[in-house]
């Protein structure tokens, strides 16, 4: 039963995760955390940290980790293989369907009104994940580091253009001194 519902939930993520894997953070997040409860808020932000060092699509290494902690290695393959599914679908019947129509304006205005969906929904995820299980040291009285970190490394990001991999090794740095 647990691989049916694992199946139906990638699956539905898959279908309806629009913006890539970091849009669908949230939605897994939902699922997983509240409306299953196959795993607590701290177990999904250590496997969300996981999936982010781990080579491949963020989303694809969530639903790896999930189906594993779920149901072993069978339900790692089913939630993977579940969350993939319906994107190759999509796919192949987009192709073909944009191949033939690029140019109606129906279908551009479509693509455009797309691209400020996919922004909130990865708002949204960095939203759910600023909580007391990813800021362990945040709030009034408190030495903030992990915020600090945060912020430092999001300047260095967005206006200095450093390589993120070269981030999350000094982050990773940092917190092993600090903490």
């Amino acid at each position: 039963m647990v691989y049916l519902e694992l199946l139906y939930v990638f699956f539905k993520i898959g279908l309806l995760g629009f913006g890539g894997g970091y849009a669908m953070i949230s939605l897994i997040q939902f699922e997983v955390v509240d409306s299953f409860h196959w795993l607590t808020l701290q177990e999904f932000a250590d496997i969300l940290a996981i999936s982010q060092m781990t080579p491949g699509p963020i989303s694809i290494n969530t639903a790896t980790y999930v189906g594993y902690e779920v149901a072993g290695i069978t339900g790692s393959v089913v939630a993977t293989i579940a969350l993939c599914l319906p994107s190759v679908m999509l796919m192949v019947l987009v192709m073909l369907f944009l191949f033939k129509n690029k140019e109606n304006h129906w279908v551009q205005s479509l693509l455009k009104g797309l691209k400020p969906v996919m922004g909130g929904l990865i708002l949204a995820a960095a939203l759910l994940q600023m909580n007391k299980e990813n800021f362990v040291d945040a709030g009034w009285g408190a030495n903030n580091f992990s915020v600090i970190i945060c912020a430092v490394s999001f300047i260095a990001l967005y206006f200095f253009k450093i390589n993120p991999m070269i981030l999350i090794t000094l982050a990773g740095i940092c917190g092993a001194i600090i903490y």
